[in-house]
């Protein structure tokens, strides 16, 4: 960071103030917003004859006001880091991505509904997109090659987006088993402990991707393995679920992110622009 210009360090903290104060004090009440029209809207789809999907209200009353919170408290601590920023605290870059990360996952996980049943303008795209701004504003300002910047820009971006659809998928497994007809017990068709285990393994895979953030920010060979073992981990148990579950393409999608998200890392060209020089020596 402290190779990066002065005036590009200033820039980045005033980013992390504004950004960070929109996070703390605007965001929270769009959240509220979608929320309330996300309840309103799946009530009136469970009530036109679709009974299953019940088990959203709980759940989107839950994750939403979890995401509330997490992206207050990523926002304070923005504001809370913004003068090392300035200085060029080296510790600094790496956790302001992932701070910026956090609305962007969970502004496009919250978007979801609105694909589904809830009309009008989605307020959670631009939660997600405020978040994007920081993100690729701080991989392009940070003094680099420009080759480094876009390989770092596309990884990282891919990384979030995979994320997100991970952490849906969860919730759609776990929407789906809570109104299964034998609850609390499982029915004899084996598919349906696919479907829980699948859910289950992208939550976990969400947290290892979430941790490869800030490490490949920082150029470090360990980022590149915490990306790595969750999109293939995401391969092994989306790829037979699309089989057996084929009423959705929910798992090939997820499936063609965890192999954008291993081009950018298997690549040689990206690769050896992800991963600083000091790193490919240990690894020799």
């Amino acid at each position: 960071m402290k190779e990066t210009s002065q005036k590009n360090r200033t820039i980045m903290s005033w980013l992390a103030i504004v950004i960070g104060l929109v996070m703390a004090y605007i965001i929270p009440f769009m959240v509220q917003t979608s929320l309330s029209r996300v309840l309103f809207h799946l009530n009136a789809h469970i009530e036109e004859g679709f009974p299953l999907f019940s088990s959203g209200l709980p759940l989107f009353d839950f994750f939403y006001s979890v995401w509330q919170a997490i992206i207050f408290a990523a926002g304070a601590a923005l504001v809370i880091i913004s003068q090392e920023i300035k200085k060029g605290t080296e510790w600094s870059f790496p956790l302001a991505l992932s701070l910026f990360a956090l609305p962007s996952i969970g502004g496009f996980f919250m978007f979801l509904p609105y694909v589904s049943w809830v009309p009008g303008f989605p307020l959670p795209m631009i939660i997600a997109f405020i978040g994007l701004t920081g993100y690729w504003a701080f991989i392009f300002l940070r003094k680099g090659e420009k080759s480094v910047k876009w390989t770092q820009a596309g990884a990282l971006t891919f990384i979030g987006m995979l994320a997100t659809h991970a952490f849906t998928i969860g919730i759609g497994a776990q929407r789906t088993m809570a109104t299964r007809v034998t609850y609390p017990f499982y029915p004899d068709d084996w598919t349906f402990w696919l479907f829980r285990w699948a859910g289950e393994a992208n939550w976990v895979a969400v947290i290892f991707l979430f941790m490869s953030i800030p490490l490949i920010a920082m150029g470090k060979r360990k980022g590149w393995w915490f990306a790595v073992i969750p999109s293939i981990t995401i391969l092994m148990i989306n790829v037979p679920t699309q089989f057996f579950r084929t009423k959705t393409l929910d798992y090939l999608y997820g499936s063609l992110l965890a192999i954008g998200v291993l081009v950018f890392m298997m690549v040689p060209y990206f690769q050896e622009r992800l991963i600083t020089d000091e790193d490919l020596v240990d690894l020799e």
